[in-house]
């Protein structure tokens, strides 16, 4: 992890910016995996999923370039992959977003401050300004730590002015409590015996966005969410062009893991999803989502992942293959980008 470092001259918010700035993709991954801990499990997985729909070294190789628009046709970037167009909702999926107006003020107010260079680091600060919200709202600090380092990333991103200026208004939320929640994403849909006895195979619920009772489709016991997906044929198209028409809620091209539309994360259930075989493994570690060793990691390819129970998905609002980026990094190529 990099060591924060004071930083002279400028504004507080410049002096703020500045001592994020020390903090790169891999720094990130070691403070919120020092932080989950800290997070309610209600928080856990979508502040790990959150990160990863929004990698930093894609925000700076955008910012960076002399031609971001040809950049982004260069790594097939589709869809909204611009944070600094959806502060206020990007992280709707995360419980702590109905806290989001509180813990952005804070945060903007204290990047004006200027103090975190010379002070603590980045995790600390984290959870300073998390415990603090917490206290001022009598809730538990736990259900604002993961959306507060939410806040900290978005203003590395979008610098501290388009932070603090934007509305901080929120959309539909949770009506049960944290715990209820959880507890209901464990469940499996029940079986009746009648069904059963007729059609043998299993049927389940895969849930794509929680805060829409009806933002589900039903899949047989083992088949591909893809596939499960296309027999959800209401109009997703009119609300993400990347939906082809009558094939549900989950952007798809190929189906055979070459192009990366259908990458999700897996909010709740990924143990009842197939291994990751070899050859998705691969992909998605070549289109830059995620590079791990995990048998069910929290990021997936929808067309190459069976679910045998009910499962939580959330679908991110871009595709493309960043990957190009890091391995360009990795070999000091980014001006061939």
């Amino acid at each position: 992890m990099i060591e924060p470092a004071a930083v002279s001259g400028g504004s507080g918010e410049q002096l703020f910016e500045a001592f994020l700035n020390q903090h790169d993709d891999r720094s990130w991954r070691q403070i919120v995996l020092s932080l989950l801990s800290s997070i309610h499990s209600i928080d856990k997985t979508a502040t790990q999923i959150w990160f990863s729909f929004f990698p930093l070294s894609l925000a700076k190789a955008l910012k960076q370039s002399n031609d971001p628009e040809r950049l982004a046709r260069r790594l097939s970037l589709d869809g909204r992959y611009l944070l600094k167009d959806q502060i206020d909702s990007a992280h709707q999926f995360l419980y702590g977003h109905r806290y989001w107006p509180q813990v952005k003020a804070a945060v903007s107010e204290l990047a004006a401050s200027g103090k975190a260079p010379a002070s603590l680091d980045l995790a600390t600060q984290i959870q300073s300004i998390a415990t603090n919200v917490a206290k001022r709202m009598n809730i538990d600090s736990s259900l604002v730590t993961g959306i507060t380092a939410v806040a900290f990333m978005t203003l590395q991103q979008v610098g501290a002015n388009a932070l603090k200026t934007s509305p901080g208004s929120v959309g539909k939320l949770h009506k049960k409590t944290p715990d209820q929640i959880v507890r209901d994403r464990e469940h499996d849909d029940t079986q009746h015996l009648f069904k059963s006895f007729f059609y043998p195979d299993k049927i389940f619920s895969i849930f794509f966005d929680e805060l829409d009772q009806s933002a589900r489709f039903k899949l047989i016991n083992t088949q591909h969410l893809t596939t499960a997906a296309a027999n959800d044929k209401r109009n997703y198209h009119s609300r993400d062009p990347r939906c082809v028409v009558g094939e549900g809620p989950i952007p798809v091209e190929c189906r055979s893991a070459s192009c990366g539309t259908c990458w999700v994360g897996v909010l709740a259930g990924s143990q009842k999803l197939s291994e990751v075989r070899e050859l998705e493994r691969r992909k998605i570690s070549e289109f830059g989502y995620v590079d791990t060793d995990d048998p069910r990691p929290l990021i997936r390819l929808a067309c190459q992942a069976q679910a045998y129970g009910n499962v939580t998905i959330v679908i991110p609002r871009w595709n493309g293959v960043y990957g190009r980026i890091l391995r360009a990094e990795q070999h000091g190529l980014e001006n061939e980008l």
